[in-house]
């Protein structure tokens, strides 16, 4: 199989939805995946095949998008992953490559989003958490937003095992607003204090998880040029070029309904594999790890997600932020880019998104948010319903 290397990124600034006047799906893509392109140094018609990934929007919304790049006639897929969209976007590109199926694929993720929580769509069928929902039902009293609910309900249950605080959720916030500051792509670029965090509009209550700990709805597109080994070599992008070293994706095991867990119902178990996976595949562990990207849709994800890619021990995530080992300075800095929470979450667009920022950080372009000496990135994207994918990444020349 064949070595799969990253060339060329591009995303637009992520923006609360409606800001930008005028500024429709099409005009997201053609933004960022004209940045992608020209990152690459390379033309569309070098480009094999498409893959694009969106959640809310009507069938064939990908060719559409890519269109705004121009016609040639590659097949284009449609992605929709929910929140894991954008990162299986980039999964299929780099198994099309790494099977050697194509030589180079663009992988591209975009979202126009409504305001206000996450909602579903239609109301006349079987709906796709219904089983995830009915199971936390009984481990938990639902409240709305059912997303906060469900993360909120994980997070409530490793304070309750484990003896987490709402004071370690809040500074995961803190942390990653703090980071966001020296991020121009983000959707926020503001600082809170810890009190400023912990005194926002309370959203779920039992963990005392608030606004300032959830992550917006966003507009906003990312992509991503993916390469063989044999186009690195023809077209001289070696330095430049970041190896995908490993990638996985799982969806929901048995585990996920029969462990009891709330953490599990939310993709824990699933993030757990998808990391072991991508150690043995990279032959690296966590501690080789320098900076990572990860689906802090809610504080408490974050949190959850420090224990599943196996930066610590089941139930001792919380002390990874009293050591201060998550930012710069500590063991590793975890979302630099100020992270969903910060950055913003548009669904299609949010995988690629940190695809980008780890490409940037291991080419040592990421400016004033970089992680001084990266040689190896970690990213974990998840969507329920579910899946999981997380990816390793290191420069090609090193």
């Amino acid at each position: 199989m064949s070595r799969v290397f990253v060339v060329g990124v591009g995303m637009t600034k992520f923006e609360k939805p409606g800001r930008r006047e005028n500024w429709d799906y099409p005009l997201m893509a053609k933004e960022s995946g004209t940045k992608a392109l020209m990152d690459a140094g390379i033309e569309l018609h070098q480009v094999e095949e498409a893959y694009a990934g969106y959640v809310y929007g009507d069938s064939s919304s990908g060719q559409r998008a890519i269109y705004e790049l121009g016609m040639t006639g590659m097949p284009i897929t449609n992605v929709n992953n929910n929140c894991s969209t954008g990162s299986t976007a980039l999964y299929l590109a780099a198994r099309a490559v790494r099977g050697g199926l194509a030589d180079c694929v663009l992988a591209i993720g975009f979202e126009k989003m409504k305001p206000g929580s996450l909602t579903m769509m239609f109301d006349d069928r079987e709906g796709p958490l219904d089983r995830h929902t009915e199971a936390l039902a009984r481990l938990s009293e639902r409240t709305d937003p059912f997303a906060a609910w469900m993360f909120g309900a994980a997070g409530a249950e490793h304070m309750k095992s484990f003896g987490s605080t709402p004071e370690h959720f809040a500074k995961i916030a803190e942390k990653n607003h703090r980071h966001s500051t020296n991020n121009p792509y983000a959707q926020f670029q503001d600082s809170y204090t810890l009190a400023q965090i912990q005194e926002a509009k309370m959203i779920y209550e039992p963990m005392q998880l608030t606004r300032l700990q959830c992550s917006p709805t966003s507009d906003g597109s990312a992509a991503a040029i993916v390469v063989s080994e044999d186009f690195v070599e023809k077209h001289s992008l070696a330095g430049q070029a970041v190896e995908i070293v490993g990638q996985a994706m799982v969806t929901d095991m048995g585990s996920t309904f029969n462990s009891g867990s709330a953490r599990d119902l939310v993709g824990a178990d699933m993030s757990r594999k998808a990391a072991e996976a991508v150690y043995e595949q990279a032959q690296l562990g966590a501690d080789d790890v320098d900076v990572i990207e990860l689906h802090d849709c809610f504080s408490a994800n974050e949190l959850l997600t420090y224990e599943a890619l196996g930066l610590a021990n089941v139930g001792e995530g919380h002390h990874l932020i009293d050591r201060g080992d998550t930012t710069y300075g500590g063991k590793w800095v975890v979302n630099p880019s100020g992270g969903l929470i910060s950055k913003g979450h548009p669904l299609g667009a949010t995988g690629l998104a940190q695809c980008a920022e780890l490409t940037w950080q291991l080419r040592g372009t990421a400016d004033k948010r970089q992680v001084e000496g990266a040689k190896v990135a970690l990213q974990h994207n998840i969507g329920l319903g579910g899946a999981a994918v997380v990816a390793a990444y290191r420069p090609a020349e090193r």
